[in-house]
């Protein structure tokens, strides 16, 4: 099998950032190395599995420098690398357009969310008077 071949540059982003949560542990690094506790703090609802995994998928990936001090007891501190740093650079402009209409975002979730249990409610209306 051979290795990924992308179709275009926005895909091979993609990749690299996939999932929910590793924007999110990146956005606290680059102001500069952080403990896993420290993360673990900065990333609201992360659980310590999902912060492990990212962490060591984002390392792998070049995004992620991890420094083992091989001290008792252990240290060990994450850090973006030089990828990574360009990485967040590139992302600034979608936390921007994501500051500027969160309140629209937020609203249009929440229509939507209504409009699901309004039919979910309807559903079960029609379920109960045909029995």
């Amino acid at each position: 099998m051979g290795l990924k071949e992308y179709v275009c540059g926005l895909e091979a982003a993609l990749d690299v950032i996939g999932g929910k949560w590793k924007v999110l542990i990146m956005w606290p690094l680059k102001n500069g190395a952080s403990r896993f506790g420290e993360l673990k703090r900065e990333v609201p609802g992360i659980s310590e599995k999902m912060l492990i995994q990212s962490l060591k998928e984002m390392e792998l990936d070049g995004i992620v420098l991890r420094q083992d001090f091989k001290e008792v007891p252990p240290r060990v501190e994450y850090s973006l690398t030089e990828f990574g740093r360009s990485l967040c650079d590139a992302l600034q402009p979608l936390c921007l357009w994501g500051e500027q209409h969160m309140k629209r975002i937020e609203a249009c979730k929440e229509q939507c969310e209504m409009q699901r249990r309004e039919k979910e409610e309807k559903a079960q209306a029609l379920s109960h008077a045909s029995t």
